[in-house]
């Protein structure tokens, strides 16, 4: 196959990257490559430690595609044998490990999603217990004797932890070893992986050498801040938009973000160009644009990449129907609710026990602040006079709507 001149695809791969180590050897190995006519190899691993992906994910995943759009071969690394290890990056404790049963659960879900990225017919998905599961005492002794104790403490949290006397378990160090022989194994041109992956990419890159190989290109991506704009997206933190969500529940998500992080999102979600977001920028400053329009075009193109487009632009249209004329979703939550003897109904509990609140005290929070209506009333206070077999039209917050039915 012919494929474009190396500086054309490097002008495309660099495209929201934060790094690229060393800074040429990216454009040398395209041309290497192009060359040679033959596609580079690609890896990017992924542990299986949560069962679905988001946005945060896509990042990753979006550069892998790049690489696939210029002809050149993925591997998706699925790290069923090292998310038995535990990654301990960015950790200040030492990481659980996920069992076997975990693994195998979260590894499927994964595969079922990234081809909603990824193109198939370029991407090859390994396990590395394919070749990690082989390796006997003697080959993992051998392994550990290419690298030191010195340079496993120049690492960040691991340095952080030892000056704090905090415990760091010797499995652990083990795992950017481990990481780092998956490209040995898979003999590797790129590597691609988050910012705070460096320090494992870059082992990659010195086992490679120890084993007679050319040292992979390291290219990380940035992290991306999740809907609070502040830490990086987790389904922990609550923070995240999944890409296995309901459209609507995405597109109100997208709609949350700042006008500032709206920018970051374009960059790292979508294709546009710098030049093209540059101008936009120019645009939105000059109020030329309006930035609650374009971030709505940028939630949609978003979903769209996920759901088909015509549900992408149905969420929007139900966005603007809902919270920009004030109509009801075309779908409501309904709940049915016992109503109490003496007609006074305690809505901090009862916004609570449905789940429309996270806890009492938030529930009780929510409603001080004026955030809750009923029947399209502000509740002014936590107690609320209630007969039975009536219905109420609950409003939680700027976004969450539902139907309680008394009986």
């Amino acid at each position: 196959m012919s494929f474009l001149p190396a500086t054309e695809q490097l002008t495309y791969l660099a495209k929201g990257a934060a790094e690229i180590i060393p800074e040429n050897g990216l454009l040398e190995r395209l041309e290497a490559a192009r060359h040679a006519n033959r596609p580079l190899r690609v890896k990017a691993g992924f542990d299986p430690t949560a069962p679905d992906l988001h946005l945060g994910h896509t990042v990753l995943l979006r550069k892998l595609k790049h690489f696939q759009d210029l002809g050149h071969q993925v591997y998706f690394l699925i790290g069923d044998f090292t998310g038995r290890i535990g990654d301990p990056t960015g950790r200040s404790v030492t990481r659980p490990a996920l069992t076997e049963e975990e693994v195998a659960r979260n590894a499927e879900t994964y595969r079922q999603q990234v081809f909603k990225i990824l193109d198939p017919a370029r991407t090859k998905v390994v396990f590395n217990s394919e070749w990690l599961g082989k390796l006997n005492a003697a080959d993992m002794v051998r392994l550990c004797a290419k690298y030191t104790v010195a340079r496993m403490l120049e690492r960040d949290d691991f340095h952080k932890r030892f000056a704090g006397q905090q415990p760091i378990s010797i499995h652990e160090f083990l795992y950017p070893l481990a990481q780092g022989y998956d490209s040995v194994a898979l003999e590797a041109d790129v590597e691609l992986g988050g910012t705070d992956q460096k320090f494992n990419l870059l082992v990659g890159r010195e086992l490679q050498r120890e084993y007679g190989q050319a040292s992979q290109i390291v290219l990380t991506m940035p992290l991306l801040e999740g809907l609070d704009g502040v830490q990086k997206m987790s389904k922990s933190l609550g923070n995240y938009v999944g890409i296995a969500e309901p459209a609507n529940v995405m597109f109100g998500k997208l709609m949350s973000i700042s006008d500032t992080l709206m920018w970051r999102y374009m960059l790292l979600l979508t294709d546009r160009s710098e030049a093209e977001i540059g101008r936009l920028q120019s645009e939105v400053a000059s109020g030329a644009r309006h930035p609650m329009m374009l971030k709505k075009e940028l939630a949609e193109e978003i979903i769209a990449g996920f759901h088909p487009p015509a549900e992408a632009h149905a969420a929007r249209e139900e966005f603007e129907r809902v919270f920009q004329q004030d109509a009801l979703p075309a779908e409501l939550e309904e709940f049915s609710y016992e109503a109490p003897l003496n007609g006074s109904l305690r809505m901090d509990k009862v916004l609570a026990e449905l789940q429309l609140a996270a806890s009492v005290s938030e529930a009780a929070r929510l409603i001080k602040s004026g955030a809750v209506s009923v029947n399209g009333e502000r509740l002014a206070q936590n107690t609320l006079t209630v007969t039975a077999n009536s219905e109420l039209l609950l409003k939680v917050g700027k976004r969450r709507f539902a139907k309680l039915r008394l009986r």
